[in-house]
């Protein structure tokens, strides 16, 4: 609790507790922090802390705040971000726009002065600073990125204090920079938030004269505004590619950026390129029944299963795989910067779905098509590849008897727990079930955040030891590696030694910090030499330039391994209706 004590002892400290002036003076700070009523509150409600105490706050002052419910799916509900707001009232305000992200996501704290920092049972939603005056502790700033690091949420008042009057009305004063710095190390997008609120004259009046007694004044300001509700405008997020990648001086992006604010209640148009907030989840009750209705081809002994989705409708599987798809490509530097990722092709198509029994969550995903199918009734235009590639006449016998694979996912959270080998399953089920099918082809994506050098030693790598047997295809944006890297690697790699030459490679991408894409290993262990082509190498600009390998898989090629591990397997499962993995 913020003690009468305490805040007397900051702001008059040159007074001795035994003279009448320090008494009368402290009488009226006892008056001012209303101190009685906060002891008896916190004798009430003893027990409360974090968000329950907030809760309980704004209830009691009958505190609340109205925003546009479009705009609340702004707010991502994962991932980092660090969202920064005008501060009108300087105190429920906070309590309130923490309240509002904290219903959807728990993951969120907020930056805050050393004055709340007195209020211990409010510690857990906090995260203290200097009010950026550039004496904030260097372990402070260090626990701010370290909780972004995490993916969290942090809210920031950037000016450090509530809103004063000004010649051109009540606003903030001139942002601290602070908040940009945080945000730019950790790399987060940055979300703008207007609170429409206003203290009461008699405070603005007293800060003109003298802030101390106007700070104090901020308690009585709570009072003010029993039974009040203010409006909240939330912007577009701001991708950190958006603001700290451009030229401008920090001074101009901090303007620009306290400007947003303001332009968000206005409804005008960002200064900043901004994306859309990733969709929000939608409800796991209705996509556990929705889930359940496919068709089961498989059960992991860590208790996920493998479901085929073969008629996709406008529902909650395709929104939620649109969301989980988006939320996946963004963290490595992709996405389409909509709400979900989505498109025409995912109706037609048909869906293998990883799904977390557990927790109710899709973990990962393949799409894939018999190609005859679409073709017959679309023509070469509806392969999704088409975009990338045009289709040359050797292609016939590959369209005649494969299956299109593409845009699939594993959900990050789900990174390194055998998520891929188990969608690789659900590809052997299908396989099983449709023998006629003798190969597999599509679009195996080189993430833009790899170093472009990255790019053109598994492009180099990939087209010499599995080039295209034929005139198969032909890249729309074709990828080109320049003469000079050329020769380089021409001299590096013998073209002989495939084990020899792919540890060279993999030195090689560990020596700029990365390693061989999964799927790229994936798909050339699978068949013997002759089985794997790499046809051509597409940049793909509305995936944020990432360079797309065309797979063609001959499966009769296939290993025997292979074949045992992720086709044969299944043949016996198929008699009984599904595999235990």
């Amino acid at each position: 609790m913020i003690s009468s004590q305490q805040i007397f002892k900051k702001y008059f400290p040159q007074l001795k507790e035994t003279s009448f002036k320090h008494k009368l003076l402290h009488s009226v700070c006892k008056k001012l922090l209303h101190e009685t009523t906060f002891i008896h509150f916190a004798e009430c409600y003893p027990n409360l802390q974090g968000f329950d105490l907030i809760e309980k706050t704004l209830e009691y002052f009958d505190f609340s705040f109205a925003t546009i419910d479009k705009q609340i799916e702004r707010i991502p509900v994962t991932g980092r971000v660090v969202i920064v707001a005008n501060h009108p009232i300087g105190t429920l305000d906070g309590l309130a726009l923490l309240h509002l992200v904290r219903k959807l996501r728990s993951d969120v704290k907020v930056v805050a002065n050393e004055l709340l920092m007195e209020i211990e049972a409010l510690h857990e939603l906090l995260l203290p600073v200097n009010n950026f005056s550039g004496n904030t502790a260097k372990k402070d700033l260090l626990n701010i990125h370290d909780f972004l690091s995490c993916d969290g949420a942090v809210i920031i008042f950037p000016a450090g204090e509530v809103s004063r009057f000004t010649a051109t009305g009540v606003k903030d004063r001139t942002w601290h920079k602070g908040f940009l710095k945080i945000a730019s190390r950790a790399k987060a997008p940055i979300l703008p938030v207007h609170i429409k609120a206003r203290n009461s004259w008699t405070f603005y009046a007293c800060s003109l004269f003298y802030k101390p007694l106007a700070s104090l004044l901020l308690v009585q300001e709570m009072f003010n505004h029993n039974q009040q509700s203010i409006q909240v405008s939330i912007g577009k997020l701001i991708p950190f590619d958006s603001y700290g990648k451009n030229k401008l001086s920090t001074k101009v992006k901090v303007n620009l950026l306290q400007n947003e604010v303001i332009r968000v209640a206005k409804g005008k148009v960002s200064y900043f390129k901004t994306e859309s907030v990733i969709a929000h989840p939608v409800a796991r009750v209705d996509l556990k029944q929705a889930i359940e209705k496919c068709k089961l081809l498989g059960c992991t002994s860590d208790n996920k299963s493998i479901y085929l989705l073969e008629k996709p409708e406008h529902g909650v599987i395709l929104k939620e795989l649109g969301r989980c798809r988006e939320v996946t490509f963004r963290s490595v530097g992709e996405g389409t910067g909509e709400k979900r990722d989505l498109d025409k092709y995912d109706l037609n198509y048909m869906h293998l779905i990883l799904w977390d029994q557990e927790q109710l969550e899709i973990v990962g995903a393949y799409r894939f098509t018999p190609t005859s199918k679409i073709i017959s009734s679309q023509g070469v235009e509806g392969l999704y590849s088409s975009k990338l590639f045009r289709y040359e006449a050797d292609m016939q016998p590959v369209f005649e008897r494969g299956i299109e694979l593409g845009r699939s996912f594993v959900q990050p959270r789900y990174w390194g727990k055998r998520s891929l080998e188990y969608l690789w399953q659900g590809i052997g089920a299908y396989l099983a079930m449709n023998p006629e099918i003798r190969y597999l082809f599509g679009p195996v994506s080189l993430s833009s955040a790899l170093p472009k050098k990255a790019h053109a030693y598994l492009v180099y790598f990939y087209q010499l030891y599995f080039p295209a047997q034929g005139t198969l295809a032909s890249a729309r944006n074709a990828y080109l590696i320049s003469d000079e890297l050329d020769n380089e690697l021409f001299n590096y790699f013998t073209g002989e030694n495939y084990a020899k030459d792919f540890m060279k490679l993999k030195t090689m991408m560990s020596n700029i910090g990365v390693s061989v894409p999964t799927l790229y290993k994936q798909y050339t262990e699978l068949c013997s030499e002759g089985g794997v082509q790499f046809v051509d190498f597409n940049i793909d600009p509305d995936f944020n330039h990432c360079v797309d390998g065309l797979v063609v898989v001959d499966l009769s090629f296939i290993k025997e391994k292979k074949q045992q591990r992720y086709i044969d397997m299944h043949l016996q499962g198929n008699k009984q209706g599904h595999v235990a993995l």
